[in-house]
């Protein structure tokens, strides 16, 4: 079900989406209010799964996987139990970012990252292509990150 907001607590969300670190009293002073209540907001939406952990974002850059490749995927075979085969083995594949299954012309919806074109072209022929169920597949590379992470209506400041 999902969790009301009000604007107060978008604002603390926006500045602990840009920086899950930040010491609550900087993030009350950024957000106006005293220390207290902005521990028991975020605690509230703890509680209420809003805010389901706190993780290290890693740079796909400095780890050299500055190549993303969107991956449409259609089965051959849509019955629950190829899905579920489809869902296991897809998971196994470190190179795959994000996974979706879609409604639409195609399947499934894959990010992938990867070094450059030719490691791409490994993921695809060793992981992608040999997994449970694919019949075909077609390649969208990124030319640009125009907006990643944006999980709230503005950003912070």
């Amino acid at each position: 079900m999902p969790v009301e907001l009000d604007a107060m607590d978008r604002k603390i969300l926006r500045e602990l989406t840009a920086n899950a670190r930040l010491p609550t009293a900087e993030l009350a002073r950024r957000v106006g209010l005293s220390k207290t209540p902005v521990a028991a907001r975020i605690k509230a939406m703890e509680d209420s799964g809003l805010i389901s952990g706190y993780r290290v974002q890693l740079s796909p850059m400095k780890l050299g996987l500055a190549h993303v490749t969107y991956v449409q995927v259609s089965l051959s075979d849509t019955r629950e139990k190829a899905l579920r085969e489809f869902n296991a083995a897809v998971r196994l594949i470190p190179d795959v970012e994000e996974c979706y299954m879609i409604a639409g012309g195609f399947d499934y919806l894959l990010k992938v990252r990867s070094r450059d074109i030719g490691d791409y072209r490994r993921v695809m022929a060793e992981a992608i292509s040999a997994l449970p169920h694919v019949n075909s597949t077609s390649s969208f590379v990124a030319m640009e990150a125009v907006v990643e992470n944006a999980l709230t209506d503005q950003p912070p400041g």
